[in-house]
């Protein structure tokens, strides 16, 4: 049975219900018999396995060629013979 997180919105008093899928939601604040809601939370995201990380996908990929660098000699650097 999964655990449930409620929040009073009178006094801001969080507490926790276990309840089965099918059971009503707590409607009523244990403390001060507020009205009291469900929190919801965002589910994280675990990435396992290959490819994922950048390092994964690189390892076929060939690098670009460096550019040639070609010495050129103007006419005045020429040593005369």
């Amino acid at each position: 049975m999964p655990i449930y997180e409620y929040k009073c919105s009178s006094c801001h008093f969080l507490f926790e219900r276990r309840q089965r899928f099918d059971d009503e939601p707590v409607a009523i604040c244990p403390k001060c018999r507020g009205k009291a809601r469900r929190v919801i939370h965002s589910v994280p995201a675990i990435f396992k396995g290959k490819g994922f990380y950048t390092t994964d996908n690189r390892k076929g990929v060939p690098k670009p060629p460096k550019p040639v660098e070609t010495e050129k000699k103007s006419p005045k650097e020429e040593k005369p013979k």
